[in-house]
């Protein structure tokens, strides 16, 4: 796994089992590992084989987007992401400090994968591929949650430099599945599911792999609910995998969740935004003319956020960390 790094973003200190878990693995499989602080974590933090990042570190760093950022915000992720990359990695793989990795997810990363796929059907509930339950991701359209599941096509091989990994035991649900549907829940295992055009699912930032060609579609909005970062970041990584010929790709778990403790009435009032907007989100960007190409990659980012400040669900103040974000590529 050389030139692949993990990066979290956490306010635990240097006891949290999870963390030191990561670091002792990390080094066992030659991956580089990275911690992102905020405001609320401790003054001194240390564990072997982590590199850890303090809001002074992180301005030291020489990224504009460093000291734009807000902090007491999960978007200050954007710079863990920087920072790999700048050191050299050609696989980002990212989650958090409540998802304790299970032995799969140290397996090798590939962006060629053999999977079932399915397009052109809309909206797709992913997790029912791996569960029997009436189950479906955060973010996910409420108002298609009894639609069938569509068809999937043989076995063949995808490039997705976009993986999603699903999480057993408290997977990544909406607030209204965890305020009256039961957990633990265990994923059954399923061949990988590929999304291609115009199929869309949410994914989240919890166990997912991204590959270099990928990397601009990392950012992570902060001008928006902590709640819908992640979400609204995957609805424009699709639609702008669908121009580059891409693939986002759904595997069984490699990690399971013992999630940190959550007021399920704060995520809900926090996931309304979500609730009400996500389908005419997902329904603008479809309509976006978008250039065709990966060599258009920017500029197509920049118009989705736009778009998407336009339509009102994310603030204007958006834009400038946008355009940072896309000039750290070309420094």
């Amino acid at each position: 796994m050389k030139n692949t790094c993990l990066v979290i973003t956490s306010i635990a200190d240097d006891s949290h089992p999870v963390l030191k878990q990561y670091a002792v693995d990390t080094q066992k499989h030659n991956v580089s590992y990275i911690v992102i602080g905020d405001t609320k974590s401790p003054a001194q933090f240390h564990v072997e084989g982590c590199d850890f990042y303090s809001i002074e570190r992180q301005n030291t760093l020489g990224f504009s987007l460093a000291k734009d950022l807000p902090t007491k915000h999960y978007a200050r992720k954007n710079i863990g992401y920087l920072a790999a990359i700048k050191a050299g990695a050609e696989v980002i793989i990212e989650t958090d400090d409540d998802n304790i990795p299970l032995d799969e997810f140290w397996a090798p990363r590939m962006a060629h994968q053999q999977a079932r796929s399915v397009a052109m059907c809309d909206w797709v509930n992913v997790y029912k591929y791996f569960s029997k339950s009436q189950i479906w991701p955060r973010g996910f359209h409420l108002e298609k949650l009894l639609d069938p599941l569509p068809a999937l096509g043989d076995l063949s091989e995808v490039y997705s430099p976009i993986q999603q990994g699903l999480a057993d035991d408290n997977p990544d649900v909406d607030a209204i599945y965890r305020l009256t549907s039961p957990l633990p829940i265990k994923f059954d295992r399923h061949d990988n599911i590929a999304l291609g055009v115009n199929a869309v699912c949410p994914f989240n930032s919890q166990n997912t792999t991204w590959f270099r060609e990928a990397f601009p579609l990392l950012y992570l909005p902060s001008y928006c609910s902590f709640r819908m970062t992640d979400i609204w970041r995957s609805f424009i990584a699709q639609r702008i995998g669908w121009t580059c010929g891409w693939s986002i790709l759904f595997h069984n778990s490699t990690v399971r969740q013992e999630r940190n403790d959550h007021s399920l009435m704060k995520d809900f009032e926090d996931e309304v935004s979500g609730y009400i907007n996500n389908a005419q989100i997902v329904s603008t960007l479809s309509q976006l003319a978008l250039k065709e190409g990966v060599e258009h990659i920017f500029e197509n980012l920049i118009r989705c956020y736009q778009a998407l400040v336009d339509l009102g669900v994310i603030g204007k103040e958006e834009m400038p960390l946008v355009r940072a974000w896309v000039n750290e590529f070309s420094v």
